[in-house]
């Protein structure tokens, strides 16, 4: 089948977990012998929207990318304010509109190529619904459409216009109960196929733990934190709450890896360690005693089905409902949602190792009954199918 993706970012060293999803799903449904297409945009930073990529046609991990520039940078801290008033106050469509264009990437071009090109390609598939790009280009396409959603509960899911972008598409793809749920009672689903599907996890064969630990000057215990690091992910309380524990639990050490967005304070038991291949950060996750997830906004959390993939418990942020039903169907980890009980856990995650064995364990199968690639692949496909099965809208 020829399926085209929509994404407002896409490449090897873009960071996001929407749009990894995107890559990594497009890259396994290239490989499995569908023809494959990307629209996205030039821009590598969601922050300003820059333009970075050239814009053209290319070919990345044998699926083609078709990027255009957009049409300008973000203001973010005019964004914000403009945001704050927004989601406080009663405004007109017109504003919701307003607040779509500044929210961004605004990018005619692709819009237009949409249109031209729709008759190319039997399915179009829509990655995250927050951004101008989804939106405009849901309105645009006619025939068979579907989105991944990858939404937690947020502002701008309650935004008027949101109702008319969720009545667009034919079907969804969700990351895990918990989003769909959360979405089912703020939009109407009725007659459209729905899915759980989420995103194929690799599952390492081998990890040379000590070699890693000896390159990076680690010793047991630490806990690690693998993503980007900035106060959004709630990196702020984490750093806060390890720094009240810290007394309590004097030879653990915090050890983060990703790309740096926030200050760090000068502590001798915090160690950044930078930005990690996919293979390091699979060593990095092994040898960790725990893995924390502190964001309070997400929608699957790939880092931490990452850690059960290599059998390393995980710590959550109870307010991420996604992380925390991780932690309940699969019984792979611990919840906190404020100091004394982030303290409290760690305290019986780092003492009692046979719990963290048996907690390792049930991660490790979770994922794979649940994550392994053949499985989302598979239920995309039924989508597929699915859809262009269904008579085509007159």
């Amino acid at each position: 089948m020829k399926i085209a993706f929509v994404v407002q970012r896409y490449g090897q060293d873009v960071l996001g977990g929407a749009e990894l999803l995107c890559r990594l799903v497009a890259e396994r449904l290239g490989a499995a012998g569908h023809d494959v297409a990307v629209y996205t945009t030039c821009a590598k930073d969601y922050i300003t929207w820059k333009n970075e990529f050239s814009a053209g046609e290319t070919i990345l991990n044998g699926v083609k990318v078709k990027r255009f520039k957009v049409e300008r940078t973000r203001d973010i801290d005019s964004f914000n304010k403009h945001s704050d008033w927004i989601f406080s106050h009663d405004h007109t469509e017109k504003d919701e509109w307003e607040w779509l264009e500044r929210q961004g990437p605004c990018v005619p071009d692709l819009l237009e190529a949409l249109e031209r090109e729709e008759n190319d390609h039997d399915l179009f598939i829509f990655v995250t619904y927050l951004y101008y790009t989804t939106y405009w280009g849901l309105k645009r396409i006619k025939g068979k459409k579907a989105l991944v959603p990858t939404a937690h509960d947020e502002p701008p899911l309650y935004l008027g216009i949101m109702k008319e972008l969720f009545s667009l598409p034919h079907g969804f793809m969700f990351n895990t109960e918990s989003e769909r749920k959360l979405l089912g009672r703020l939009f109407s689903f009725e007659g459209k196929f729905q899915d759980i599907a989420g995103v194929g996890v690799e599952i390492p064969e081998s990890l040379d733990r000590a070699s890693f630990c000896r390159k990076y000057d680690l010793t047991s215990p630490f806990i690690l934190y693998a993503g980007r690091i900035e106060p959004g992910k709630g990196c702020q309380e984490l750093v806060d709450y390890f720094l009240r524990s810290s007394p309590m639990n004097p030879d653990l050490s915090l050890v983060l890896i990703g790309k740096l967005l926030m200050d760090l304070p000068v502590h001798p038991k915090i160690k950044y360690i930078g930005f990690l291949s996919p293979e390091e950060k699979n060593v990095a996750m092994a040898s960790a005693d725990v893995t924390i997830h502190p964001s309070h906004l997400e929608s699957l959390c790939m880092a931490a089905l990452e850690s059960l993939a290599v059998k390393t418990p995980i710590l959550v942020q109870e307010a991420a409902n996604p992380l925390k039903d991780h932690c309940l169907r699969g019984q792979c980890g611990l919840f906190y949602s404020n100091a004394e009980e982030f303290e409290a856990a760690l305290r019986l995650l780092l003492g009692d190792s046979r719990l963290s064995r048996i907690l390792g364990e049930k991660g490790f199968a979770y994922v794979q009954e649940n994550y392994a690639w053949p499985r989302v692949i598979g239920k995309y496909e039924r989508l597929f199918r699915h859809l262009t099965a269904a008579r085509k809208p007159e």
